[in-house]
């Protein structure tokens, strides 16, 4: 009878971990674009970051489609060994001007297939590097649908537009938060078609800012981790240091 309050406080507690193991997640599970925020009229690099949610299968393809309501002009992949990235265009219902020309079509999806050798497997994740621009100035967030493919068939399509005020939807689709531009934005509205960043140059400050933005958001997973981690633990020890005191009460009253 004396071990019941000590099997109930064990329960609590364990309870108590998963539920913070459970809030926390979902924030890392997500397809997510790294950085998440880039200056409108600019070109910027970016990263699609892709978790393999599956305890069993691998990841083998990735599909991510651009907006047309907000065509861009320059879209590059960067390669990636053991990957093949395909790039499809459609043709515009309203040309573009771009720095004084007309563009009739944009990229429209972009898919990386992985070689039978190169998988995301359980517990991994990968970073597909795209540059893109110029950016929209009438647009203050671009949604980029992506569809995640497994090798045993299943199809993860984190196509979801989160709403303001709203819960967060269960799939939502990647976000690039566009701000205005800074006087110091070398890569504005202004700029010439060459000066967009080009794939696999480490040169270019756009490539810089946006490896350190990315840097930045993983040290900033790392220390939500460690974090959830040390709660757990927390919430564990004093469950047990709980215990042991009741123990000793117990055996003192005897």
């Amino acid at each position: 009878m004396r071990s019941l309050p000590t099997r109930r406080i064990a329960a609590v507690a364990l309870t108590a971990a998963a539920s913070v193991v459970a809030l926390a997640g979902p924030a890392f599970a997500h397809v997510t674009v790294n950085p998440g925020t880039a200056s409108q009229g600019g070109y910027t690099a970016v990263d699609f970051r892709v978790p393999n949610e599956s305890d069993t299968a691998s990841t083998v393809k990735l599909e991510v489609n651009l907006p047309l309501d907000h065509p861009l002009a320059s879209v590059r992949t960067l390669p990636m060994p053991g990957w093949t990235a395909v790039v499809e265009k459609s043709k515009l219902d309203k040309p573009i001007k771009v720095h004084g020309s007309d563009v009739n079509e944009a990229v429209s999806k972009i898919t990386w297939t992985a070689d039978a050798a190169t998988k995301i497997a359980p517990g991994q994740f990968q970073e597909f590097r795209v540059s893109l621009g110029p950016l929209p100035t009438d647009a203050d967030s671009m949604a980029f649908k992506a569809l995640q493919t497994y090798d045993n068939g299943d199809v993860v399509r984190w196509i979801d537009e989160s709403k303001e005020g709203q819960p967060e939807a269960a799939h939502p689709a990647p976000v690039l938060k566009l701000t205005k531009a800074s006087g110091d934005d070398h890569h504005g509205a202004g700029a010439s078609a060459t000066a967009s960043p080009a794939a696999g140059t480490h040169g270019d400050s756009s490539d810089h800012a946006a490896a350190s933005d990315g840097d930045r958001k993983a040290s900033d997973s790392t220390a939500r981790t460690l974090g959830v981690v040390g709660i757990v633990v927390g919430v564990i020890g004093t469950a047990v240091g709980i215990a042991g005191l009741r123990r000793k009460s117990s055996g003192s009253a005897s």
